[in-house]
């Protein structure tokens, strides 16, 4: 390998709901880290809370490997009572 990276995965536009605080409180802190050096953006910071939670996720639930792949696409609504 020659030190390249492999190609980034194309973004795509998602809609999720959050609460209002941990949005605000996500807001405050890319705009405080937006410049140099970190140049953090709220999509950097949702890419890498996703990734971190879903290796932990593999872990604990998956013996670190990926989950398969689903069959159908997935439901809106109300999850389902535990």
């Amino acid at each position: 390998m020659s030190g390249e990276f492999p190609a980034a995965s194309p973004k795509v536009r998602a809609t999720l709901y959050v609460p209002q605080d941990l949005l605000e409180e996500a807001r405050d802190a890319v705009a405080h880290l937006g410049g140099f050096p970190l140049r953090l953006t709220l999509t950097k910071l949702a890419e890498r809370a996703f990734r971190a939670e879903l290796q932990r996720l593999k872990d604990c639930y998956n013996a670190g490997c990926n989950f398969p792949p689903r069959d159908e696409d997935l439901k809106g609504g109300r999850p389902i009572a535990a």
